[in-house]
């Protein structure tokens, strides 16, 4: 059987693997508070070019979103979304479990658009009862999106200068962010996305490491006695040096951009392949996660070989599909899988 379901289905890259092998009996202190950690934190900040800010390390990425968007809101504030967000589809409510509102807006292709955006809010503030309705005082993007898609550069500045313009918050979502790095055609960098929004995360679980995320930001003051809210939330990593060893390996001897690319190259040659073979795409997305719509006669066929995902409920006649590839996704693996369609 080859696997494509998701991109966290094996344990770390070897290089990450080994770094932990390596310092697994040193004896640190706990909690994040050691050698390990800060240099994970200096050579973070470096790559994102930010000189003055702040990363705090969890350990998977709806605990992140939930410490983060309760953090970032008052009591009675909501975040703006797609209707195709992580936050509203696939985190169990953990958003609304702190209090705090999904407001959803139509996805274009995963993505929000900057005039939808703007809209919302000018018909909140015109609304004279908006006093007791939820106010918009985040919107909350993925970065390559739910969809695999990706974000241009004209489109995020977009969104970050109607955010600012409204003086609310702009969060990114980065669990895949190595594959949208990657993407062929991609115009964002890390510098560009940390200085387009003011908080956001580097995905670990989905990009090589064992587990854990990184929540950077250039605005500490954002995030005040953000270090209490994760103990309070369960969210604190006693052994967090396992964390700073990890994203330390991570982001040097460029590791990360490494697995960025090996996983969109193969998931590229799957994209021709099936493309290749008459299927249709769902979606035309650069990134790791492709989606093809397929017979559901064909879907029982290849799951006698490989394992993947329904993008949704089953079809009367044809259902979405998505195959998901990693670091750990071989040439062989991708041949095995066209050769069975």
């Amino acid at each position: 059987m080859i696997y494509f379901d998701s991109d966290y289905m094996v344990g770390a890259h070897p290089e990450v693997l080994e770094k932990l092998v390596e310092t697994n009996g040193l004896h640190t202190v706990g909690d994040g508070r050691d050698e390990y950690t800060a240099e994970a934190r200096r050579i973070m900040l470096d790559a994102c070019g930010i000189e003055q800010g702040e990363v705090y390390f969890l350990e998977g990425g709806t605990q992140t979103n939930a410490v983060v968007i309760d953090r970032l809101l008052d009591h009675n504030d909501g975040v703006i979304a797609a209707d195709t967000a992580h936050i509203n589809v696939h985190e169990a409510g953990a958003i609304e479990a702190t209090g705090h509102k999904v407001i959803t807006l139509p996805n274009h292709d995963g993505k929000l658009r900057a005039e939808d955006i703007s809209a919302y809010i000018d018909n909140f503030y015109r609304d004279e009862t908006n006093h007791y309705m939820v106010r918009p005082a985040m919107v909350y993007i993925s970065y390559p999106t739910e969809l695999g898609t990706v974000y241009s550069r004209d489109e995020l500045t977009a969104v970050s200068t109607v955010c600012r313009k409204a003086g609310i918050l702009l969060y990114v979502d980065g669990a895949r962010l190595a594959y949208g790095l990657a993407a062929d055609g991609a115009d964002l960098g890390l510098k560009d996305i940390a200085q387009a929004c003011d908080v956001f995360y580097v995905g670990g679980t989905k990009c090589g490491a064992l587990f854990g995320e990184a929540v950077v930001t250039r605005r500490p003051e954002l995030l005040p006695r953000f270090v209490s809210l994760i103990k309070l939330r369960g969210a604190t990593l006693a052994k967090g040096r396992l964390l700073g060893v990890q994203f330390a390996t991570l982001f040097s001897g460029g590791l990360y951009e490494r697995i960025g690319a090996h996983a969109v190259s193969l998931a590229m040659k799957i994209k021709e392949g099936f493309k290749s073979h008459g299927y249709e795409l769902y979606i035309d997305s650069p990134t790791n996660q492709q989606f093809f719509v397929l017979p559901n006669d064909k879907i029982e066929e290849l799951r006698k070989v490989a394992s993947f995902e329904l993008w949704g409920p089953m079809g009367e006649n044809e259902t979405p599909v998505r195959f998901v590839t990693d670091w750990a996704t071989t040439d062989d693996d991708v041949d095995a899988l066209i050769a069975a369609l």
